[in-house]
Order: structure tokens, then C-alpha cells, then sequence
């Protein structure tokens, strides 16, 4: 398949004529990073915002050294864990409060990282307010905004005398061995996702009186992992219900650690780490969708196993980077956790075998033997980060920041406003005595089998869905009952509704699922189902055990009496799937398409990713004009891409540039005043010390000089081609001046 030249190129110069241009305002806010340490050279990053990670001694000189660099300054700390020994014995209010760390079914308390003094909290009634200590001395230091991380409650927790008591206090009943029965484990998680609620509703309350006696606002966000993840890594956390007490937003904690987790697929088990980070980042744009608020991508270029090599890091950053951007509602990135790792650490030449990640290690009973993860194998050669990725990844951030376009359509991709309809309850059935299916194959059985085609599938966030006319835009969904149920009747109204508008739903369900039958509201009094499913159908004038396709309304429904877990392990589970949802897709009209890659247009820039395990045979997607792969640290300039299995690219478009124009079009360092007078393009460039910076700048003929921080650089560090000047230099923290002359 391919698109001609001439028509992409007046694609891009339309869409390069709505660029924002200039700068971007840093009160947008648009990039950010997180630090515990202080300025460097070595962390002279491009963003706007310094995210100063800890409420401890050190913050308040962090804080200024940041300030003093120009940063806005947030300030990050982590919610179910940190260094709260004072808390724990007693300083805080008189009281021992290590009765609140999680503890699992054998007694083990549950501990952070392989410490033996960190504990993850069961969060008491005076835990949120002692939070609110630490948050008040960052607000005193200047933070404009507080970040609550990872709020997380383990699923084989809830043995502590904390939760016993709180399960007495909440469910008016003596607590149940959270292993017991589905049923206990059910309502012991529900009971976990309340009291990190309610911790968290302390301290936005506490923010928000306190920015009103200071005539400030003070925003509350949450760095969080994705509910797929949370739900695969058997964790719990109160998710999207955080907007409806206070939160601002969130940090969408995705990155190699948790993309590359591994799911069953057409019976094969293996990592897929850019179709699960494209799951993953839209399943938290979807949790900020119906109410406005604001939510930032994490990418990380290295992950928390140092044991990894570095083309590792590189090839698996730029998946969960290309997944992160074919979500173009999104402009606001968080370009990396702890820049201090990535820039100055040191990792093996060759990767070691795989170890587990930090939440799959913490899983595993104490004493199995796993704590080594986190610390470096001594015994192997390591080396600091490689000059061409630190080039690259300066293009890309320089690229992040300029990601608010007008322009944004699918290039190639298969049929959108398609969505998998999931619940925070995904997290509730994780535990003994039966679990849902290990591989979370009750999601991937639905979402994988269209993402491997070019479907660009959105988990669809059940909780929302009840808002009026979130569920507008798509128009078709899948929804399975197995591993999750509905929190509330009110979904299914709406659901209906929108089937009966010309919806198409595809349900795909066995009714075998063991939590069915968990003291909920479809087998209460009035209720009396046995199934959740059964009260949907009801809402939908279907017969309880219907299967098949059947018209409501101006839509369908199509139910397989099926398990979405069962049919991963199976060579042709997938199509099964497919098979339904196209019989859907036809009975309301909807034009059905698949494809091998995801092409995604946002102005001047192209993202691309290239599919594997996808459509047998099909001819690769090829784009002929001219582009820069910002991928590439070279930047030279390409005339033809292709886009095969398991290529990740960030193109950017030339061929809107202006004759005559002079102007940077991509640079592996901060550009700033830049100035063109038809003879002289002049600016100001910065970056992270010690690194290669390379410009590419259109230009209408071939320089005499280019100069930086005052000399001419030497003819070898630049060379033009076709209208385009590229510029090689070392980057400084201080700025410097770059001019390009037409004439001496």
C-alpha cells in the first residue's frame, strides 16, 4: 500500500501552517520530569516542570536548585510506601502504626523493594492526615502542585489488624479471610480501593483549604500505573475514582517495566511491549476523557531492572514511546523518571537473563529467594548511556513539546472507534482462593486479537461510561463479564441505550466466572440474577441465555457463549474473536478494516508502528516524500519508508517547509529566541552536558558560515543537501549562541 508524494505533501503544509510556532509556553506545562536530587549539567533537561521527588529534609534545597534553573516546580511522594518510620512508631500522634503495613496470609508483612523497614501501607484513618505534614512543607517550599504516587494495595494483602478493624468498621461485620471465598476476596478488595480513597480525599482536601488560605491554587495529581496493569500485577488502587475526590489528573505510569509484561496470544506467551503500552496509555487517556482533566504520559528510557542492556532500553523506549503518542489526545509527557539513572548510571554491554520487575518480584511469597532485583550483577562490564541514544532521545523530547497540533487523522489503521469495555473491578478478582485467569487473558482475549490487526482498540473505562454521551463516540464495543463486573445497574441503562442508538456490542462470555456470584447488586434484593450479564440482557429485551446475533434497535448484539481467558491459549482463539466483531460490524453497516501498522498523523509529524503476528501476506505501508526519522540520531534526511513488522518510527514531515524558509525543524537540544532575518538565522541552544547535539534547519541555500558560541565551526561539522542544513556541536548547560549566514 502506498500514499503518493504530492498528496502528503499538501497534507503537511496545511498542517505545518497550523503549528503553534515559536516556543512553547511553559505554563502549559506540556513536559516534565521527576528527580530526587539536585540540578546538574548532566540534568539539564528540556521540560518545563521539576518534579522533586520526597517530602524529606533534602527538598526544600532540591526544590531551589531547580527554581533557580527556571523550572516550574512540583513536588512527587509516594503514597503506599516511603520513608514513614515515624508514622510507623509513633512519633507522628503517640500511636505504633505497624498494625497498617500490608500484610499477606502467612503473617509476612508485605515490603517495598527488598527493605526491611518499608512497608506498603494499610491506610488507617489518621494515615492520610499525617501524609498532609509532608505535603504542607512542599507547599511551603513553593511546589504549585503535589504529586500522590502509586497508591497500591496488594491483593494477597489484608491479613493486618488495621484492615481487620476497618473491615468492622466499614461492611458492619467481622472480617473474613480475604481467602475464603470469592465472595471475601471480593469485598476485601473493595474495602482496600476505599481506604486509599479515602487517604488520598484527606490530603486534596488538605491542598485545596490550604492554596485558599494562601490565595494560590494548588493542584493534586496521581502518578499511576494503568488499571491493566494493576490488574495484571495483582495489585489494587483506586483508579478512576480518584477525579470524583479531588484529583487533578494523573501521571500515566507506563514504561518497559510494566509494557513488557508477558500476555498469551493465539496460544503463544511472550513480551509485547508496544501493543500493551498502546493498551495501557489508552486505557488512562480514557480515564480523564469524560471529565477534562489533565493526564501526562510517562516514557522511560531505561527501565528498574539495571540488568538490562542498553539496546534493550533503546528498542523498548521507543515502542512504549511510538505506543504513547498514536493517543493524540494527549500533548503532556513525562520525558523520564529519574534522569540521574539514565545519564549517569551504568548498564551491561549484554543484557543478563531476565529478572523479574520490581511489582512481579514483590508478588512472590518472602523468602523465595528474589530479592536480588534492583542491584547491579557485579560480575559483568557495564557502560554509561551510549552518545547516539542520549542524542536521540534530546530530538524526541525537543519533539514532545511540539506535540499540540490542529492536524491529527489516521494514515493507515484499521477501523477506529472501536473500544473494550473495562472496569476498576478488573483488580477485584485477583487473588486466592480463585483468581481470574494469571495471563489476564479476560482483557487481551478481547483487546489483542483487534490491535494486532491495526484496530486502534480503546479500553473504554466502564466507570465513565454512565456519564451522558461518553459512549457517543464509539461505535462498536466489546464487554466480557469474566474477570470484572459492572459497580453499578446505571451502566447498564446506558449501555443499552447506546446499543439501541446503532451500537454494535459483542459480549463474549461463558457465565462461568466463580465472582458471579459475590454478594452484589444483580443477585440482591430486588435483584435476583445470576449472572451480571443476565441483568444486561434483561436491559436489553434479550432472553437471559441468548447467543448469536441479535438486532436492538438501530444496533446489534452479538454474544459468544465463550471465555475470552480460554481463547488465548488456543492457535485460533483470536479469530474467533475477529469473527464476531466483524458479524457485528456488517449487521449496523459499519466498514470494517484491518491492517498491518498504525500510521498516525499529528501536523507535521508522522507515528508509525509496524505490526507482527498480524495479517499473513499483506504488503507493508510505504511513505515516499521527504522525512527525518527522529529516531534516528543522525537525522538524515529519507525519501522512502517503509513500515514493516516491528518497525517504531517518529517521522517528521519536510514537505510543508516554505521555499526560502530558514527555520529549526528538529534539534537534540533546547532552541530558544530563534530568529531569521533572511540572511542570518540566529538562536540560542542548550542541552545536557556532555552530549552531541545535531540541528536540522531548513535553509534556501547552502550556509558560509555557521558559528557557535562565537567561532565558525569547522566545514566537517556541517553539510547541507536539498534545502537542509545539518549541524553538529557538544551541548552545554549554558546557552549559546548558533548563527547560520548566508554570506560572510
Amino acid at each position: 500500500m502506498t500514499m503518493s508524494a504530492k498528496g502528503l505533501i499538501l497534507l503537511a503544509a496545511a498542517a505545518t501552517l497550523l503549528q503553534s510556532g515559536g516556543e512553547r509556553p511553559a505554563a502549559e506545562e506540556r513536559l516534565s520530569f521527576q528527580t530526587s536530587g539536585p540540578w546538574s549539567a548532566r540534568t539539564n533537561l528540556n521540560a518545563d516542570v521539576a518534579m522533586v521527588y520526597g517530602i524529606g529534609p533534602r527538598m526544600p534545597g532540591n526544590i531551589e536548585t531547580w527554581r533557580q534553573h527556571g523550572y516550574i516546580i512540583h513536588v512527587m511522594t509516594g503514597v503506599a510506601w516511603g520513608q514513614y518510620q515515624d508514622y510507623l512508631n509513633g512519633q507522628f500522634d503517640g500511636q505504633n502504626h505497624w498494625d497498617q503495613a500490608q500484610t499477606q496470609a502467612d503473617g509476612k508483612p508485605i515490603l517495598h523493594g527488598g527493605s526491611r523497614d518499608i512497608p506498603y501501607i494499610s491506610p488507617g484513618e489518621n494515615y492520610g492526615k499525617y501524609l498532609t505534614l509532608g505535603v504542607k512543607r512542599a507547599l511551603d517550599a513553593g511546589a504549585q502542585a503535589i504529586h500522590l504516587e502509586e497508591p497500591e494495595f496488594w491483593a494477597r494483602g489484608g491479613w493486618e489488624e488495621n484492615f481487620k478493624r476497618e473491615w468492622k468498621a466499614y461492611y458492619k461485620e467481622d472480617w473474613q479471610a480475604p481467602n475464603s471465598s470469592p465472595d471475601a476476596q471480593y469485598r476485601a478488595s473493595k474495602l482496600k480501593y476505599f481506604l486509599y480513597r479515602r487517604a488520598l480525599a484527606q490530603i486534596f482536601d488538605f491542598a485545596k483549604e490550604y492554596g485558599k488560605a494562601n490565595n494560590r491554587t494548588i493542584r493534586c495529581y496521581v502518578p499511576t500505573h494503568s488499571l491493566i496493569n494493576y490488574a495484571h500485577w495483582r495489585i489494587v488502587s483506586p483508579e478512576s475514582s480518584l477525579i470524583d475526590v479531588g484529583a487533578d489528573g494523573y501521571i500515566a505510569q507506563v514504561w518497559t517495566g510494566t509494557a513488557r509484561t508477558a500476555n498469551l496470544y493465539e496460544g503463544r506467551r511472550k513480551e509485547r511491549t508496544f501493543e500493551t503500552a498502546f493498551l495501557e496509555y489508552g486505557a488512562m487517556q480514557n480515564l480523564v476523557r469524560a471529565s477534562g482533566r489533565r493526564v501526562w504520559y510517562l516514557n522511560d528510557p531505561i527501565e528498574d531492572d539495571p540488568n538490562h542492556d542498553w539496546d534493550d532500553y533503546r528498542t523498548n523506549w521507543e515502542s512504549t514511546l511510538t505506543a504513547s503518542l498514536l493517543q493524540s489526545e494527549v500533548w503532556h509527557y513525562e520525558i523520564m523518571p529519574w534522569p540521574d539513572r539514565v545519564f549517569n548510571s551504568r548498564h551491561p554491554l549484554k543484557s543478563l537473563p531476565a529478572e523479574k520487575s520490581v511489582k512481579e518480584q514483590e508478588q512472590a511469597p518472602v523468602g523465595t529467594g528474589l530479592g536480588g532485583f534492583g542491584r547491579s550483577n557485579a560480575n559483568v562490564e557495564r557502560v554509561t548511556i551510549p552518545k547516539p541514544y542520549e542524542t536521540e532521545l534530546q530530538t524526541v523530547i525537543s519533539a514532545l513539546g511540539d506535540m499540540r497540533q490542529s492536524v491529527v487523522r489516521w494514515e493507515n489503521a484499521g477501523t477506529a472507534n472501536t473500544g473494550v469495555l473495562i472496569s476498576d473491578t478488573m483488580m477485584f478478582q485477583r487473588a486466592d482462593p480463585q483468581p481470574s485467569d494469571a495471563n489476564l487473558g479476560s482483557f487481551y482475549g478481547l483487546a489483542m486479537p483487534l490491535v494486532k490487526r491495526g484496530v486502534p482498540a480503546e479500553p473504554v473505562q466502564i466507570e465513565s461510561a454512565m456519564a451522558p454521551g461518553f459512549l457517543n463516540r464509539y461505535k462498536l464495543l466489546l464487554l466480557t463479564y469474566e474477570g470484572q463486573k459492572p459497580p453499578k445497574p446505571e451502566f447498564h441503562a446506558a449501555l443499552a441505550q447506546w446499543v439501541r442508538a446503532g451500537g454494535a456490542l459483542v459480549v463474549v462470555d461463558d457465565d462461568r466466572d466463580p465472582y458471579n456470584a459475590v454478594r452484589e447488586w444483580w443477585n440482591t434484593p430486588p435483584n435476583a440474577f445470576a449472572t451480571p450479564r443476565e441483568h444486561l440482557f434483561e436491559a436489553l429485551a434479550l432472553a437471559k441465555d441468548a447467543t448469536g446475533l441479535h438486532k436492538v434497535g438501530r444496533g446489534v448484539v452479538v454474544r459468544e457463549a465463550l471465555s475470552p481467558a480460554a481463547l488465548t491459549y488456543k492457535e485460533d482463539g483470536a479469530e474467533t474473536v475477529r469473527k464476531a466483531v466483524r458479524q457485528a460490524a456488517s449487521a449496523v453497516k459499519l466498514a470494517w478494516k484491518e491492517t498491518d501498522s498504525l500510521v498516525l498523523r499529528r501536523g507535521p509529524y508522522l507515528v508509525a508502528a509496524g505490526l507482527d503476528e498480524s495479517t499473513p501476506g499483506a504488503k507493508p505501508y510505504v511513505l515516499h516524500g521527504r522525512y527525518l526519522n527522529l529516531f534516528d540520531p543522525d537525522l538524515t534526511v529519507l525519501n522512502t519508508v517503509t513500515v514493516t513488522p516491528r518497525t517504531r518510527m517518529l517521522l517528521l514531515d519536510l514537505g510543508g517547509i516554505k521555499a526560502g524558509e530558514m527555520k529549526v525543524v528538529a534539534a537534540a537540544c533546547r532552541v530558544r529566541e530563534e530568529k531569521a532575518d533572511g540572511k542570518t538565522l540566529r538562536f540560542r541552544a542548550d542541552g545536557i552536558g556532555d552530549t552531541n547535539a545535531v540541528v536540522q534547519i531548513a535553509m534556501p541555500a547552502a550556509p558560509a558560515q555557521v558559528l557557535v558560541g562565537g567561532p565558525p565551526l569547522d566545514s566537517s561539522k556541517f553539510d547541507f543537501s536539498s534545502g537542509m542544513l545539518r549541524v553538529r556541536f557538544p551541548n552545554s548547560a549554558e546557552p549559546v549562541a548558533v548563527e547560520v549566514r548566508l554570506t560572510k
